[in-house]
C-alpha cells in the first residue's frame, strides 16, 4: 500500500510541512533549550574572560599563560572535553554549559585583550591628567574603547556555541542536536534538515543581534566609516 500523494512524512522527505505542523511544540521546546545552552554558557564565559583579560592585560607575564591555556583548552575534542568533564558534573545540562564555556575562553580573552592592547596610550594619559582613577579609566575610557573587538570576539563565540550546543546530544542535553541525532538514527529526513535549519537560523539571528549591539553602543564607529 502505498503513501497518499500529500503525505510527506510517510513518504520520509526531506522537506514536508506536516512535520512543522505535526511536531510545532517538539520543535520549540528544543529551540528553547538550545538558546538557553547558548546563551548561558557564553554569558558565564564572558564573566570569566572579562578579569583574565584585565588581569593578562595588567601584568605582562600572565598573558603568555593565559592564553596558552585557552587555546589548549579550545583544541580539545568535544567528545574528549565531555568525557573529562563528565566524573564532575554526570549527565546534566551543567555538563554542556562546562564545556562551552571553556570553549569560549579562548575566543573571548583573545579579543578583549586585542581591544585593551590597541587603547592608545596617549588616551590612558590624557584621562589620568583629567583626574581619572583606574577603575573609572578602565570603565569610562578604556572598556568603550575596546568594545569593537571584544564584540567581535562575543559574536564568534557565540555563533560557535550555537554549533557545539549539539554536540550535547550526547548526554541528552543538545536541543536541536538532539533532534538532528535521534533523526539520523532514523533516518527521518524532515527532521534532521529541520532541525539543522533551525541551528543555521539561530546563529545568523545571534550574530546579527550582537552586530546591532555593537553599532548601538559604539556610535563613534558608525561616524568614523
Amino acid at each position: 500500500m502505498t503513501a497518499p500523494p500529500d503525505d510527506c512524512l510517510a513518504r520520509n522527505e526531506w522537506i514536508c510541512g506536516a512535520y512543522l505542523s505535526s511536531r510545532r511544540h517538539i520543535l520549540w521546546d528544543a529551540v528553547v533549550q538550545h538558546l538557553q545552552l547558548t546563551v548561558v554558557s557564553v554569558l558565564i564565559g564572558l564573566v570569566i574572560a572579562l578579569p583574565l583579560a584585565l588581569a593578562a592585560r595588567r601584568w605582562g607575564w600572565a598573558a603568555g599563560p593565559v592564553l596558552g591555556v585557552t587555546t589548549i583548552l579550545y583544541t580539545v575534542p568535544s567528545l574528549a572535553m565531555f568525557s573529562l568533564l563528565l566524573p564532575v558534573y554526570g549527565l546534566s545540562a551543567s555538563l554542556v554549559v562546562a564545556g562551552l564555556v571553556l570553549y569560549s575562553l579562548t575566543l573571548l580573552v583573545r579579543n578583549i585583550l586585542a581591544g585593551l592592547r590597541a587603547v592608545p596610550e596617549e588616551t590612558r594619559q590624557a584621562a589620568r591628567g583629567m583626574g581619572y582613577g583606574p577603575i573609572r579609566l578602565l570603565l569610562a575610557v578604556e572598556l568603550p574603547l575596546a568594545l569593537p573587538a571584544a564584540m567581535a570576539g562575543l559574536r564568534i563565540a557565540t555563533v560557535s556555541a550555537v554549533s557545539l550546543v549539539t554536540i550535547g546530544a550526547i548526554v541528552g542535553y543538545g536541543g536541536l542536536g538532539n533532534l538532528i541525532y535521534s533523526g539520523m538514527n532514523t533516518y527521518f529526513k524532515a527532521q534532521v534538515l529541520t532541525a539543522s535549519v533551525l541551528c543555521v537560523v539561530i546563529a545568523v539571528a545571534a550574530d546579527l543581534l550582537l552586530l546591532l549591539a555593537q553599532r548601538l553602543l559604539t556610535p563613534w564607529t558608525r561616524r568614523q566609516s
